[in-house]
Protein backbone atom coordinates (compact mmCIF):
# COMPACT_ATOMS: atom_id res chain seq x y z
CA UNK A 1 0.00 0.00 0.00
CA UNK A 2 2.60 2.57 0.56
CA UNK A 3 3.35 2.39 -3.29
CA UNK A 4 -0.03 3.38 -4.29
CA UNK A 5 -0.18 6.39 -1.20
CA UNK A 6 3.28 7.68 -3.25
CA UNK A 7 1.65 8.12 -6.41
CA UNK A 8 -0.38 11.30 -7.17
CA UNK A 9 -3.82 11.63 -8.99
CA UNK A 10 -2.81 12.14 -12.64
CA UNK A 11 -0.03 8.89 -12.39
CA UNK A 12 -2.81 6.66 -10.80
CA UNK A 13 -5.05 7.68 -13.70
CA UNK A 14 -1.76 7.09 -15.90
CA UNK A 15 -1.52 3.63 -14.47
CA UNK A 16 -5.73 2.81 -15.09
CA UNK A 17 -4.90 3.93 -18.50
CA UNK A 18 -2.21 1.14 -18.87
CA UNK A 19 -4.17 -1.40 -16.76
CA UNK A 20 -7.40 -0.69 -19.47
CA UNK A 21 -6.04 0.34 -23.02
CA UNK A 22 -4.62 -2.84 -23.73
CA UNK A 23 -7.96 -5.10 -22.95
CA UNK A 24 -9.98 -2.52 -24.54
CA UNK A 25 -7.83 -2.21 -27.80
CA UNK A 26 -8.43 -6.73 -27.97
CA UNK A 27 -11.83 -6.33 -27.49
CA UNK A 28 -12.46 -3.44 -30.04
CA UNK A 29 -10.07 -4.97 -32.64
CA UNK A 30 -13.06 -7.14 -34.07
CA UNK A 31 -16.01 -7.48 -31.62
CA UNK A 32 -18.07 -9.77 -33.56
CA UNK A 33 -15.46 -12.58 -32.87
CA UNK A 34 -14.25 -12.05 -29.50
CA UNK A 35 -10.74 -13.54 -28.86
CA UNK A 36 -11.12 -16.99 -26.27
CA UNK A 37 -10.96 -16.32 -22.30
CA UNK A 38 -7.25 -17.37 -22.10
CA UNK A 39 -6.35 -14.82 -24.43
CA UNK A 40 -7.85 -11.73 -22.91
CA UNK A 41 -7.00 -13.22 -18.90
CA UNK A 42 -3.47 -13.32 -20.68
CA UNK A 43 -3.88 -9.84 -21.69
CA UNK A 44 -5.19 -8.46 -18.77
CA UNK A 45 -2.38 -9.75 -16.58
CA UNK A 46 -0.02 -8.28 -18.97
CA UNK A 47 -1.91 -5.00 -18.39
CA UNK A 48 -1.80 -5.51 -14.54
CA UNK A 49 2.04 -6.29 -14.82
CA UNK A 50 2.42 -3.23 -17.34
CA UNK A 51 0.70 -0.85 -15.15
CA UNK A 52 2.91 -1.68 -12.59
CA UNK A 53 5.90 -1.52 -14.21
CA UNK A 54 5.29 0.87 -17.23
CA UNK A 55 8.92 0.46 -18.23
CA UNK A 56 9.59 -3.09 -18.31
CA UNK A 57 9.18 -5.90 -21.24
CA UNK A 58 5.57 -6.51 -20.26
CA UNK A 59 4.62 -3.42 -22.21
CA UNK A 60 6.49 -4.63 -24.96
CA UNK A 61 4.74 -7.79 -24.53
CA UNK A 62 1.36 -6.90 -23.57
CA UNK A 63 1.11 -4.10 -26.81
CA UNK A 64 2.51 -6.74 -29.03
CA UNK A 65 -0.05 -9.32 -28.17
CA UNK A 66 -2.89 -6.90 -28.87
CA UNK A 67 -1.35 -6.56 -32.22
CA UNK A 68 -0.80 -9.98 -33.19
CA UNK A 69 -4.21 -10.64 -31.53
CA UNK A 70 -5.29 -7.80 -34.18
CA UNK A 71 -3.55 -9.03 -37.38
CA UNK A 72 -5.70 -12.12 -36.79
CA UNK A 73 -8.15 -10.15 -36.57
CA UNK A 74 -7.60 -8.35 -39.69
CA UNK A 75 -6.76 -11.20 -41.59
CA UNK A 76 -9.64 -11.40 -43.63
CA UNK A 77 -10.55 -7.43 -43.78
CA UNK A 78 -9.64 -4.52 -41.95
CA UNK A 79 -12.42 -3.91 -39.51
CA UNK A 80 -13.49 -0.86 -38.66
CA UNK A 81 -12.44 -1.70 -35.13
CA UNK A 82 -8.38 -1.19 -35.99
CA UNK A 83 -9.75 2.51 -35.39
CA UNK A 84 -10.55 2.85 -31.53
CA UNK A 85 -7.71 0.00 -31.36
CA UNK A 86 -5.20 2.03 -32.49
CA UNK A 87 -5.94 5.04 -30.27
CA UNK A 88 -6.89 2.30 -27.02
CA UNK A 89 -2.87 1.01 -28.14
CA UNK A 90 -1.55 5.17 -28.21
CA UNK A 91 -3.44 6.09 -25.03
CA UNK A 92 -1.31 2.90 -23.43
CA UNK A 93 2.00 4.26 -25.14
CA UNK A 94 1.52 7.53 -24.25
CA UNK A 95 0.86 6.86 -20.61
CA UNK A 96 3.17 4.46 -20.25
CA UNK A 97 5.98 7.28 -21.55
CA UNK A 98 4.76 9.73 -19.35
CA UNK A 99 4.87 7.64 -16.46
CA UNK A 100 8.35 6.75 -17.12
CA UNK A 101 9.89 10.23 -16.52
CA UNK A 102 10.22 9.68 -13.25
CA UNK A 103 9.85 8.09 -9.53
CA UNK A 104 6.43 7.05 -8.40
CA UNK A 105 6.60 10.66 -5.88
CA UNK A 106 7.50 13.09 -9.04
CA UNK A 107 3.98 14.71 -10.28
CA UNK A 108 3.63 14.52 -14.14
CA UNK A 109 3.36 18.56 -14.95
CA UNK A 110 0.95 20.17 -16.87
CA UNK A 111 2.68 21.12 -19.37
CA UNK A 112 4.28 18.07 -20.16
CA UNK A 113 1.04 16.43 -19.72
CA UNK A 114 -0.20 19.01 -22.31
CA UNK A 115 2.32 18.56 -25.05
CA UNK A 116 2.18 14.47 -25.13
CA UNK A 117 -1.50 15.02 -25.28
CA UNK A 118 -1.21 17.17 -28.22
CA UNK A 119 1.23 15.03 -29.98
CA UNK A 120 -1.20 12.20 -29.30
CA UNK A 121 -3.80 13.88 -30.99
CA UNK A 122 -2.04 14.63 -33.96
CA UNK A 123 -0.97 10.78 -34.20
CA UNK A 124 -4.47 9.53 -33.48
CA UNK A 125 -5.47 12.02 -36.41
CA UNK A 126 -3.85 9.62 -38.62
CA UNK A 127 -5.41 6.07 -37.28
CA UNK A 128 -9.16 7.29 -39.94
CA UNK A 129 -6.64 7.89 -42.82
CA UNK A 130 -4.28 4.34 -42.06
CA UNK A 131 -7.72 2.77 -41.79
CA UNK A 132 -9.04 4.55 -44.90
CA UNK A 133 -6.08 3.83 -46.89
CA UNK A 134 -5.49 -0.06 -45.98
CA UNK A 135 -9.73 -0.63 -46.87
CA UNK A 136 -8.64 0.88 -50.61
CA UNK A 137 -5.81 -1.07 -51.36
CA UNK A 138 -7.42 -4.62 -49.81
CA UNK A 139 -7.44 -7.04 -52.18
CA UNK A 140 -5.72 -5.33 -54.57
CA UNK A 141 -2.19 -7.51 -55.66
CA UNK A 142 1.07 -6.28 -54.62
CA UNK A 143 3.34 -4.23 -56.91
CA UNK A 144 6.44 -5.84 -57.34
CA UNK A 145 9.04 -4.80 -55.07
CA UNK A 146 6.70 -3.19 -52.23
CA UNK A 147 8.18 -4.57 -49.62
CA UNK A 148 11.56 -3.65 -50.49
CA UNK A 149 11.06 -0.32 -51.18
CA UNK A 150 9.08 -0.36 -47.92
CA UNK A 151 12.06 -1.70 -46.06
CA UNK A 152 14.41 1.02 -47.54
CA UNK A 153 11.86 3.77 -46.53
CA UNK A 154 11.75 2.46 -43.37
CA UNK A 155 15.73 2.42 -42.89
CA UNK A 156 16.09 5.93 -44.53
CA UNK A 157 13.51 7.00 -41.84
CA UNK A 158 14.79 5.73 -39.35
CA UNK A 159 18.83 7.00 -40.15
CA UNK A 160 16.98 10.61 -40.83
CA UNK A 161 15.57 10.05 -37.39
CA UNK A 162 18.36 8.97 -35.34
CA UNK A 163 20.13 12.10 -37.11
CA UNK A 164 17.52 14.53 -36.31
CA UNK A 165 17.69 13.40 -32.33
CA UNK A 166 21.57 13.18 -32.18
CA UNK A 167 23.15 16.12 -30.12
CA UNK A 168 25.95 17.66 -31.83
CA UNK A 169 29.28 17.64 -29.85
CA UNK A 170 30.33 20.49 -28.01
CA UNK A 171 33.06 22.58 -29.95
CA UNK A 172 36.10 23.62 -27.96
CA UNK A 173 37.03 27.04 -27.54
Amino acid sequence: MTLISQETTARLLLRLVLLGAPVLALLAARPEELPHGWFVALTLVLSIGFAAMPESPLGTACLGLVVFWWALAASDGVPVGAIPAALFLLAAHVAALLLSYGPPALPVGRALLGRWLRRSLGVAASAPLVWLVAVVVDDQPEPPGIWISGMACAVVVCIVAATAVTPLPEQPE
